[in-house]
């Protein structure tokens, strides 16, 4: 059997990473979308996560619980070691990646594509705005994030979500697609 693919998706705060990949998981019913545990608190809204205290993040690190981790924006990010389960048995799997873990991300998944979500700045600012969970600093410094660079020597596809939803995810799919479903 040939291990599943992970897609690592990425893009700046406020590209719809989220409504995307929901997206995806409508029109591909196979993949598996993970759910990563985040050191935010539960109702905040956004994705949905595991929301742990620092110090169980910290403690979870130690014992090894996630294939990849870091920190963003204040907050700690993991992807829990469980994902090996299902790409190992073939499903491909679908998760939300700072571009920052990219090159951790590769060395523990050899079989990875990043699906890079771009918007133009006024799009990106006006998300960050109405999901109303950042100060205006906190959008500010987002925003001066955006057009972070990628690393080099990865699987890159990618797709504007300046759009409708619906066609960020049929360009998204048929970029996808061609590599395996």
């Amino acid at each position: 059997m040939t291990a599943g693919r992970l897609i690592a998706v990425t893009g700046p705060s406020g590209v719809g990473k989220d409504s995307v990949m929901r997206g995806l998981c409508r029109v591909m019913p196979g993949l598996h979308l993970v759910r990563r545990v985040i050191t935010r608190a539960p109702d905040l809204g956004g994705e949905d996560f595991d929301a742990v205290s620092v110090s169980e993040f910290a403690d979870m690190v130690e014992n090894g619980a996630f294939a990849v981790h870091w920190d963003a924006h204040g907050l700690s990010y993991g992807i829990p070691r469980t994902v090996m389960y299902q790409l190992n048995r073939g499903t491909d799997c679908l998760a939300n990646f700072s571009r920052s873990a990219l090159t951790e991300a590769a060395a523990a998944f050899p079989n990875i594509t990043v699906l890079h979500v771009t918007a133009k700045p006024d799009t990106l600012a006006a998300r960050l705005a109405a999901r109303g969970r950042e100060s205006e600093d906190e959008i500010a410094e987002r925003l001066a994030q955006a057009e972070k660079n990628l690393p080099d020597g990865l699987d890159v596809i990618q797709v504007s979500n300046d759009g409708p939803l619906d066609q960020t995810v049929a360009v998204a799919l048929a970029r996808l697609q061609p590599a395996r479903v």
